[in-house]
């Protein structure tokens, strides 16, 4: 076992129970969505329909997710500069008490009854503390800091690896946790709170517990360069094709995971808690083995072929999932899914226009959207191949001197 002192100067304890604290929060969030959507549309329609609930819960997830993607730009970015003046507890902790407000906000929906836009609230909240994309990289930066040059990526690489089981294991116990109620406590009041216990403790943790490790001498360095003199306008067009790329495939995934929540819950899956959480759960499981996949391969494959891979394997996926009639046809999807990128300012496009696409296709073609992340995803792996071939070229036909 490590010594109570070691153990307070590593972050792997907050990551872990953050993460599984997250898992009852998306399982719960999801469960109490659909219900009371269900619930204010056939108050409005004699007759259920089943388009309409849909409807009702996309058009909840569009705004959602829009807040949760566009609130925390610019808070994440003050805190990121007060984390490089020195301060990096800031940039975790101020988070996780967005983390907590907004899971205590959807407590009060479940006991109280509120209604659920109230969420809007909680997830602007959230995003005003900086959101996860500000309490990631504090952690990831923490990390980097506290590392050699050479123990880094593998420090890295194992932080992820605690997120991914985390979240794995939080999936699975999820929907049962949700289900387990009582003549005092309505179902979900159980995940939920455990939800805010969890979050609860990480901020004791990081406030009061943890303790700074010494930063690593070579983290102070000025990072040297290889020696090898690429063209200026080469370099530039690389990262313009990746980052087209990039959005590319952000918007292929981003919108179709997010419609996803959606299409779980509409016959013939119709998912219970249970099925939800093990969807979730499936989610991390690609994560595992996308992470195992990548070092194992690593060793024989350049980058951009490991990119290309797990972007064809998702276009695989997502399309195979617009066919989707049973909850085993999803998992069969669903393992061919990995390597994701993110882009914020890409995903304020996708969001919206994911879900009207949906909506408008609901009647015909429920799937639709998955065919067309497929798609985009194909179009996306075009600038990466252009990248990996102008690399190649340029390693591969070197001017041999003479004496």
């Amino acid at each position: 076992m490590l010594p109570l002192g070691t153990l307070r100067k590593r972050i792997e304890p907050v990551v872990l129970c953050a993460q599984i604290a997250s898992a009852f929060f998306d399982t719960g969030l999801q469960m109490v969505v659909k219900e009371q959507c269900a619930i204010a549309t056939d108050a409005l329609n004699p007759i259920p329909n089943e388009d309409s609930r849909q409807k009702a819960m996309s058009n909840f997830y569009m705004i959602y997710n829009m807040l949760s993607k566009f609130v925390p730009i610019l808070p994440a970015i003050i805190l990121a500069r007060v984390g490089d003046l020195g301060y990096r507890k800031i940039p975790i902790v101020i988070p996780l008490v967005g983390y907590l407000v907004s899971r205590v906000v959807l407590l009060l929906v479940i006991v109280m009854e509120l209604p659920v836009q109230a969420m809007f609230g909680g997830v602007v909240v959230h995003g005003l503390s900086g959101g996860f994309c500000s309490y990631w990289a504090g952690v990831m930066a923490l990390v980097s800091l506290t590392s050699s040059k050479e123990d880094r990526s593998l420090h890295m690489m194992q932080m992820e690896l605690v997120y991914g089981i985390a979240g794995l294991i939080g999936s699975l116990v999820s929907g049962h946790l949700f289900q387990l109620y009582s003549v005092d406590f309505k179902q979900g009041t159980l995940l939920v709170s455990l939800s805010v216990f969890l979050y609860f403790v990480c901020l004791i943790y990081t406030i009061f517990i943890f303790l700074m490790p010494t930063v690593s001498p070579s983290a102070q360095e000025r990072n040297e360069t290889n020696g090898i003199d690429t063209p200026y306008s080469k370099n530039i067009l690389n990262i313009l094709l990746l980052f087209a790329g990039g959005i590319l495939y952000d918007v292929a995934v981003g919108g179709g995971m997010e419609i996803l929540m959606t299409f779980e819950m509409k016959e013939p899956l119709n998912w219970n808690a249970t099925q939800v959480g093990y969807g979730n759960a499936a989610g991390f499981l690609v994560f595992l083995t996308s992470f195992l996949g990548v070092m194992v391969m690593s060793r024989w494959v350049s980058d951009v072929t490991l990119i290309i891979i797990g972007m064809v394997s998702f276009a695989a996926g997502i399309y195979f999932m617009a066919f989707v009639t049973a909850t085993y046809m999803f998992y069969l999807g669903i393992t061919l899914i990995s390597l994701q990128l993110s882009f914020k300012i890409a995903s304020l496009a996708y969001t919206p226009i994911y879900t009207k696409v949906y909506q408008a296709t609901l009647d015909w073609f429920p799937g639709f959207v998955f065919t067309l992340s497929s798609i985009i995803t194909v179009f996306a792996t075009i600038p990466v191949s252009m990248v990996g071939c102008r690399a190649g070229r340029a390693d591969g036909y070197e001017r041999i001197l003479g004496d």
